[in-house]
Formats: structure tokens, C-alpha cells, sequence
């Protein structure tokens, strides 16, 4: 007899992502791989050589005469509503009709019978404007007086001010924390199909199907179940799908609807670069105290964020850049403050992390600041602030860390990573090398887990037993390669007790599946996993009763097994058993929904339990700097994560490397440069430079906390692993300010800004040595 451990696939295995072999092939179908239909046009975007303007006319006869050209759309061809604001701020038009807000921006769309047409014949257009004073970062925008792009928010408690006072140190300084591009290697694309009456079906790369449904029902003044988005898969995401895809999914409607033909839109690089947002960069003020011992005693924080010329989701980024301010540590003072500030740049979105990188490495500054000034070892200062028990356990946000498992996870690498041997190592090997010089960092990461928009923690699935036992599996989320097909029927799979390989995952499609939130914040397995488990749970229970009546036993007495189902002494094949449901009538279709429990938000007073829970991490660095170029690299690398039950533990090791990388990127080599105009000019994979293969650690050792399970009541007691350990790159740019800071003996912080590129690590270097 099988036991339960023999059916392939069960969740808490490893498993092969479902499409890996199609990926690394390239037979997996992608929305520019599906095959066009005869009459398809191709759309292309005219955008603005301006950053602020107003505008004054727009000649397009030239384009309309171009090669191949069928016709252009202007706001004067939306019959519904000219916005595609996601949080209904009714701040980002479609295109403009009178004021130019950044460079780049989209002003009118061509639809030519090729793509390479309808992009020469864009540039054929005569833009009339009067140039406007602009702002391009926060710290101008504030000086300027620019508004915020949304409300700011603001987290406090206790006393700040008594206890800065009071203070025997206390230290005040500013951090410049630069932005990053998704650069996914699937660029935004949007493929729309006409359909009749007011019907139009939308294939694109998208995170959110459903906003994406939405957008194009507004833009066309149409209902939602008019339109119907599907998304087979993405080649990469990391939050740049979640909103932006709005734009291309409205052009591509409204041109299909329009000529009544199928329409593509595929943006070039730059263009998908220059038109779409970021992540955003932060200017960050901070003011810490604290006691001799290195105690934090109150921190004061104004975090002013470069949002762009509308909100886009800038308002939850930049409270989320609050939410993680703290990171590990408990702050028994604290008043932190959101400035998110509207620029004259493209608007800046979701990434990776949504904000808390940028909280997170503000908390891990404050740390190093107050390291060097008593001249301590920063990992013993940041054990000294950990969260605790009773009366160090609550954030600055008033949620109580009921979970901390800070102190075990740190204990555990700094004893693997062998890191107290290796720092007086590196501090011997500085004094003797004039150079070449070292640095090594050990920093752990507490992240939140739940949407602050309290609404998006809900999700469905769709579930269909079809009567020859195979299994169709279809849920809200969507796949953009971090595996959570794979991991949604590795649990559904399990909860029949049938092999994998039964499930046929399908395309996430708002037919399906209504009213789903982004695959976003880390959520995607919680909430879908949770969906498809409930709907299996209603299809067994129907089973159940069904072999419960049929062969007249109690309902405990009707087991699934592997592959087979026991009913009393019987045992048949689980296709035997399907078979006999159907031909008694008993549904085998069943729709799940899950919604997170126990979370509440209210911004209003910066109280709640925004997090069902958290996630913990640690890394530790280490890195050798070339004092005469500020040329470096990673030499070794140790990370610990927490992922709670992990559902495929090799999915989880294959995310937390690749949020690992991303997130040094991010902090190295990844930077954004706008000229004086206003001109992104890092706008292709030639000016902006992602970390390569050769670029990762030479000793890269990552290991699951095995040990660890969700209190929580989550998808087989796990925890979310996409944006997590993005944040353990961090850790690579403490050891960069090591490694700098011996060059004058550790006696200050060398305030290195992100990103940490070699120029900048070369002036710190030059600075610290007396130079300029």
C-alpha cells in the first residue's frame, strides 16, 4: 500500500517550477509569442521631448500621411473616462490635454499596419508647448513648493522630544537612497481583440488582471464584465506590472475597438523605460539618540520620496517605507513622518518590496551611525535593539510582535557564517593592506506580510474535477516565473492525494476568477493557496456525503489515499471513484475564496495591525574594495531566511537568491540619472547596469530556517518569500562602509549613499583620507 509521502508533488517538497523546461527551451508562450490574427495592427507610442509644459498643440498630419499609418488616438477618441489613476485620485490621464507633466510622457498613440511603421511615423509629430519651470527630485520639489502627490502619513509613540533631550548621544544626519528599474526581460506588452456589442479581450503581461479589467472598462466607458484580461505568464514582474500595465492595456483596447481589429502594443526598451516608473528614491532625514550602551532611546524620521507627476501607488509606498523603518529594532521613542512628493518625472510605482527597502535601510544607517561613534562592533548594536519581550515589542505603528525569532535566526548565521573570527581576520588583513581593503556585515530583516489596503487580502480559485479524474486548477494570482503555479497545485494536489502531474494549471483570466487583487506583496501563495484549498475542501466534502451514502458508512470512514480513495474495507483508483461521483450527479466544481484574518489599518491615527505576520532573515557580507579605483566585489555571502513551512523548498532557495541579487543591485551598480531637462539618460541596458552573473558572491551559501513554522494559520504554516530577502542585500553595502571606513580606523561612518557604485566608494575612500 502507497503511503501519503509517494504522491509526486505534495507541498513541502521540492519540485521543478512547472515551466522551467519551457523557459530555458523558449517553448513557453509568452503574449507576443500568440499568433495574431489576419488584419492585426500594431500600436506605437508619440511621447513629449519636454519635462513640463503646457501644451499647446498637436500637429499629427504628417504622422496620419506616414508608410502603413491607419489612424492616431488622442484623449479625443476616449469615449469613456481620459484616467487610469489606480487608486482613484483621477490624477493620470491617459493622454494629456493640457499641461505636459515629464519627459517621455505619452501624448497620442499610432496605429500602423507594422510595429517598426507606427514607431517611425511617431516621431513625424509637431508638438506645440510652453516650457514650465520643472522639479526632478524631492528636495527640489520641496523647495519649490510642490505639492504631495497624496496625503502624507505619520506613525508615532511616546515622548520624542523629552527623550532626545534627555539623551547622552544623539545624532543627526541625511541618507540618499536611490531609485531602480524592473528591467524584466519581458518588457510591457498589451494584445487586444474586439469583440461584439461592447466586448473586447485583453492578453497582456500583467500582476493585476483585474485592475487591468477595470482600466479599460473606465477608459472605454464600458462595464467590467464587458472586458476579459488573461494572462498566461509573465517574464518578470517584480511590482512593474502591477499598475503600469494600465496604459498599454487601454491603448491596445482602445484602438482594437475603434478599427475593430486586433491590436499589439510593444514598447522599445527606452520607451518602456522613459514611460513607465520605478522604484522610488528617497531622501531620507533622520535624528537618532541613544544611550552608552548603544540603546536606541527615540529616532525621528521625514522620509521624502521622489512619487513623479501623479500617485500612482506612491501612497501606500511610501507608508510602507514607515512600516519598516524600525526593521528588527524597537524604538521606545519614535515620530517618523512621509513626504511624498510630486516631481516632474515619470510616476514612480510599485517594486520589489514596495517601499520597506528603503525604511529598512534608513534603520540599518541610525546602526552603523551609532556603531561608530562608540566605536563597537555594529552587530552588537544591533543585538542590543532587537525586539523583546514585554515592553520592547511593539512597532512604531502599535502591532505587537508576537512571533520574533530575530535572536535565533542572527544566532544561527553568526555561527555558520563563522562572522567574529572573519571580522577580526578582516580588521588584521586592513591594517596590513595598503590598498586593497575589506569589509564584512551582518544584518537581519523583520518584513511584514499583508497589503496595508486592507480590501486586497482576499483572493479566489476555481476548481474542476473533470469526470475522468483529471484535475483543472485556476486561481487570481498570476505567474511571472517565482513559481506559484508550481506551489498552488503542489497544495491542491496534496489535499486529494493525487500525483502532480493530474493538475493542469491554466491562464489566470478574470472569467474565471472575479474581483482578484495584484500578485503582489509577497501574498501570492498565501491568498491563492488558501482560495484553491477551500474550493478542493467543498469538492471533497460533496465526495464524502456522496461515498458515505453510496456505500453506507460514516463519513470518517471514507479516506483519500494515493491515488486511491478508501471507502470502508474498498478501495478503488481515485478515477473509479470520480467517475462514480459523476454518474450520481455530485458536483465536482467548486469556487474557493480566502481572506486574511486578523488585520485592521487605521491611517488616519498610524494604528493597527497592518501585517498578519512577519518574515525574518539575516545575511552576512563580505567585501574587498580597491582603495584606488573604489572597484570591488562580493566575496562571500551567508544568508538565513525564514519561510516559514516552506511549501517547495527549492522554489523558495531559487527566490531568496534571486531577491538577494536584485536587491545588491539595487545598492551597487543599479542608478537612475536624470539630466537638467529632465531626460532619463540611464534608459537602456547600455546606460543602466543590472548585476551579472559575474557580479555574484564567489562564496554564495543560502540555507533555509527549516525549523521555523507559521503560527499563523497560512497555507500549510508557511511564510511569503518574494520580497523579503530582497532586503538582505543590504547587508553587501554595510560591509562596502566597512570596508571604507578603515581607511581612517572606523572613527566615523562614512555615509556612503545608495548606490554604492565605485565612484561613490572612491570619494568616501578620497574623503576619508583627507582628500576633497
Amino acid at each position: 500500500m502507497k503511503d501519503a509521502v509517494s504522491i509526486t508533488g505534495s507541498a513541502h517538497t521540492d519540485r521543478i517550477h512547472d515551466s522551467a523546461a519551457k523557459h530555458v527551451t523558449g517553448r513557453a508562450d509568452y503574449t507576443d509569442d500568440i499568433t495574431l490574427p489576419e488584419g492585426a495592427l500594431h500600436a506605437y507610442l508619440g511621447v513629449s521631448d519636454v519635462a513640463h509644459a503646457r501644451l499647446i498643440g498637436l500637429d499629427l498630419s504628417d504622422v496620419l500621411t506616414a508608410p502603413g499609418v491607419v489612424g492616431v488616438l488622442t484623449a479625443a477618441d476616449i469615449p469613456g473616462a481620459n484616467d487610469i489613476s489606480p487608486t482613484g485620485l483621477h490624477d493620470e490621464p491617459v493622454f494629456p490635454t493640457e499641461t505636459i507633466q515629464f519627459h517621455g510622457q505619452p501624448l497620442f498613440a499610432v496605429i500602423a499596419a507594422t510595429r517598426d511603421q507606427a514607431r517611425r511615423a511617431a516621431e513625424r509629430a509637431k508638438v506645440q508647448y510652453e516650457p514650465l519651470p520643472h522639479a526632478l527630485d524631492p528636495t527640489a520639489a520641496k523647495e519649490t513648493g510642490y505639492p504631495y502627490v497624496t496625503a502624507p502619513l505619520t506613525l508615532e509613540r511616546g515622548a520624542v522630544a523629552s527623550a532626545q533631550e534627555d539623551a547622552p548621544h544623539r545624532i543627526k544626519g541625511r541618507m540618499h537612497v536611490g531609485g531602480q528599474d524592473h528591467m524584466y526581460l519581458e518588457g510591457q506588452i498589451a494584445f487586444a481583440i474586439p469583440g461584439e456589442d461592447d466586448e473586447v479581450s485583453v492578453h497582456c503581461s500583467t500582476q493585476h488582471p483585474s485592475e487591468a479589467q477595470h482600466m479599460v472598462a473606465h477608459v472605454l466607458g464600458v462595464p467590467s464584465n464587458a472586458v476579459v484580461v488573461n494572462v498566461r505568464r509573465m517574464g518578470g514582474g517584480f511590482g512593474g506590472k502591477e499598475s503600469q500595465m494600465n496604459l498599454f492595456c487601454v491603448v491596445a483596447a482602445l484602438a482594437a475597438k475603434k478599427w475593430n481589429r486586433a491590436v499589439k502594443i510593444r514598447p522599445d526598451r527606452d520607451q518602456d523605460m522613459t514611460a513607465t516608473g520605478k522604484r522610488h528614491d528617497f531622501v531620507i532625514d533622520y535624528d537618532v539618540a541613544f544611550d552608552g550602551a548603544g540603546r536606541i532611546l527615540a529616532v525621528e524620521g521625514d522620509f521624502a520620496a521622489r512619487c513623479g507627476f501623479s500617485a500612482d501607488l506612491s501612497g501606500p509606498v511610501t507608508d510602507r517605507a514607515l512600516f519598516h523603518a524600525d526593521n528588527a529594532y524597537f524604538y521606545p521613542n519614535v515620530r517618523l513622518k512621509s513626504h511624498p512628493m510630486k516631481t516632474n518625472t515619470v510616476s514612480n510605482t510599485a517594486f520589489r518590496g514596495f517601499g520597506g527597502p528603503q525604511g529598512v535601510i534608513a534603520a540599518e544607517r541610525m546602526i552603523e551611525e551609532i556603531a561608530y561613534v562608540l566605536g563597537r562592533d555594529p552587530l552588537d548594536i544591533r543585538k542590543a535593539n532587537f525586539y523583546g519581550g514585554a515592553g520592547r515589542d511593539v512597532t512604531p505603528y502599535h502591532q505587537q510582535i508576537e512571533d520574533n525569532i530575530l535572536e535565533r535566526v542572527v544566532g544561527e548565521l553568526e555561527e555558520s557564517a563563522a562572522y567574529r573570527q572573519r571580522r577580526q581576520e578582516i580588521i588584521a588583513f586592513n591594517r596590513a593592506s595598503p590598498v586593497l581593503r575589506k569589509g564584512i556585515a551582518l544584518m537581519p530583516v523583520k518584513f511584514g506580510i499583508s497589503f496595508t489596503a486592507t480590501w486586497y487580502n482576499q483572493a479566489g480559485a476555481l476548481v474542476h474535477v473533470y469526470n475522468d479524474g483529471s484535475i483543472h486548477l485556476n486561481h487570481g494570482g498570476t505567474e511571472m516565473g517565482q513559481g506559484l503555479n508550481t506551489k498552488v497545485a503542489q497544495v491542491v494536489a496534496e489535499a486529494f492525494q493525487v500525483d502532480f502531474e493530474r493538475i493542469k494549471i491554466t491562464r489566470t483570466t478574470t472569467e474565471k476568477v472575479p474581483n482578484t487583487s495584484a500578485t503582489a506583496a509577497s501574498s501570492g501563495s498565501d491568498l491563492n493557496g488558501m482560495a484553491a484549498l477551500d474550493a478542493v475542501a467543498q469538492i471533497k466534502a460533496r465526495l464524502i456525503a456522496f461515498a458515505a451514502e453510496k456505500w453506507g458508512v460514516a463519513p470518517k470512514a471514507v479516506r483519500f489515499r494515493p491515488n486511491e480513495v478508501q471507502v470502508g474495507t474498498e478501495v478503488m483508483s481515485f478515477d473509479a471513484f470520480i467517475r462514480a461521483a459523476y454518474m450520481a450527479r455530485v458536483q465536482l466544481s467548486a469556487a474557493g475564496f480566502y481572506k486574511t484574518p486578523k488585520i485592521h489599518w487605521d491611517r488616519a491615527k498610524g494604528q493597527g495591525r497592518p501585517f498578519y505576520y512577519f518574515a525574518y532573515g539575516a545575511a552576512c557580507s563580505e567585501v574587498v574594495i580597491d582603495t584606488l579605483t573604489g572597484e570591488y566585489r562580493v566575496e562571500r555571502t551567508d544568508i538565513l531566511h525564514d519561510v516559514g513551512r516552506s511549501l517547495n523548498p527549492a522554489l523558495d532557495r531559487g527566490q531568496v537568491e534571486g531577491a538577494f541579487i536584485q536587491g545588491m543591485g539595487w545598492l551597487t551598480s543599479e542608478e537612475l540619472w536624470w539630466d537638467d531637462a529632465g531626460r532619463l539618460r540611464t534608459h537602456a541596458p547600455s546606460t543602466y547596469k543590472i548585476p551579472l552573473a559575474s557580479d555574484r558572491p564567489r562564496i554564495f551559501n543560502v540555507a533555509l530556517a527549516d525549523w521555523s513554522e507559521n503560527r499563523e494559520l497560512t497555507i500549510k504554516r508557511s511564510k511569503a518569500v518574494g520580497e523579503p530577502p530582497f532586503m538582505l542585500g543590504i547587508s553587501v553595502f554595510e560591509a562596502l562602509s566597512m570596508a571604507v571606513a578603515s581607511v581612517a580606523d572606523y572613527r566615523e561612518c562614512p555615509r556612503l549613499d545608495a548606490p554604492a557604485t565605485p565612484e561613490r566608494v572612491l570619494m568616501a575612500v578620497t574623503r576619508l583620507q583627507g582628500g576633497r
